[in-house]
């Protein structure tokens, strides 16, 4: 792991449904309050580097609309259901991009973003690891994009599930590493 260099100029840290309607999920194996402390502390760290940041949020109530056998999200979302919460740290130079599905490709302009500034790597966090992470992860593989996947800088419904993709699949779509792996990265 020695090996393990992020280069500010062309790596991009992109935040995954850090909103009111998804941080009230119970998850594990890291709460939501620890997913976004974490993911926050990355932000801070990548604007003091000069990296983009981008924070991407659902739109739920376009996403509740379409037929599936079980449902996203149980009851009614919250008013602010797709605002940030203020612990994120969202800063008004952070990209946000809203999707309307799971991953943060399909139908945004995510990819533009990243392109114009010549990202190459994107580091990924976020609620939750096997749904809009995992999806958005695996179109930025498709795209070419080198991805390291914050690990305790994501979570989801419950630990066995968070596990399975960081035991069984992100290992061979990128790197997974820690927060503070991917701080000394930057060197």
């Amino acid at each position: 792991m020695s090996d393990f260099v992020l280069d500010p100029k062309t790596t991009a840290l992109v935040l995954i449904d850090l909103e009111h309607g998804i941080t009230a999920m119970k998850l594990a194996p890291y709460s939501s309050a620890d997913v976004v402390s974490r993911g926050a502390g990355l932000a801070k760290t990548f604007r003091q580097k000069g990296a983009t940041v981008v924070f991407v949020k659902v739109l739920i109530p376009e996403m509740l609309q379409l037929p599936v056998d079980a449902p996203l999200m149980h009851g009614t979302p919250p008013p602010n259901a797709t605002e940030f919460v203020p612990e994120a740290g969202v800063q008004p130079e952070d990209l946000v991009v809203k999707k309307r599905s799971w991953g943060a490709f399909h139908g945004t302009d995510l990819e533009q973003h990243l392109r114009r500034r010549g990202i190459k790597t994107i580091v990924i966090g976020g609620i939750a690891t096997n749904f809009g992470v995992e999806s958005t992860a695996r179109a930025a593989f498709d795209h070419g994009y080198e991805v390291v996947f914050a690990e305790d800088a994501m979570s989801s419904v419950s630990a066995e599930v968070h596990e399975f993709p960081i035991k069984n699949v992100f290992p061979r779509m990128g790197r997974v590493r820690s927060v503070e792996q991917i701080v000394k990265a930057f060197g």
